[in-house]
């Protein structure tokens, strides 16, 4: 008896604890996320709702991040009026280095940062493993595909027109 109880209050602890460390899966909403942006702002990530939200994850130090901004830069000023929004989050350490990529990448979409890296709670809360990682949102807030194609991300914005 006295073991099956033990065996109970476990399994409870380790519930508790995976629940609250799960990771964003499809058809959750914006995790509560606030991060500081590059000019020094706290931004609520669910403050985007309302429009079609790709979440990109990248680092100053990630080559396949760099190459994917210049398509990102591309996608963004095709359709920024057209109720889309690219929210990039930075799991850079190094904050001088991150805001030496924005401006030679010419990131002109929201850019934020969650500096300790891999094991920041952005990246642990989407389960973010290697980079880069996006996530794609609808206009509810609902996470719809992660790493969607270029072809998803353009079918969605179209739909939410």
């Amino acid at each position: 008896m006295f073991k099956l109880k033990n065996i109970a209050a476990l399994f409870l602890i380790f519930l508790s604890f995976y629940t609250a460390t799960a990771q964003i899966k499809l058809g959750d909403t914006f995790p509560d996320v606030q991060l500081q942006n590059d000019k020094n702002t706290t931004v609520k990530l669910n403050s985007f709702k309302g429009k079609t939200v790709l979440v990109d994850f990248w680092a100053s130090w990630c080559a396949p991040c760099r190459l994917a901004n210049k398509k990102l830069v591309k996608l963004y000023d095709k359709f920024k009026s057209q109720n889309f929004e690219i929210v990039g989050i930075s799991i850079d350490t190094d904050k001088a280095k991150w805001l030496k990529a924005i401006e030679k990448d010419k990131l002109k979409h929201p850019q934020l940062i969650d500096p300790k890296g891999f094991d920041a709670k952005t990246s642990i809360a989407f389960g973010v493993e290697a980079l880069p990682a996006a996530y794609l949102f609808d206009a509810s807030g609902k996470l719809i595909a992660i790493n969607p194609t270029e072809a998803q991300i353009i079918a969605q914005i179209k739909k939410n027109k």
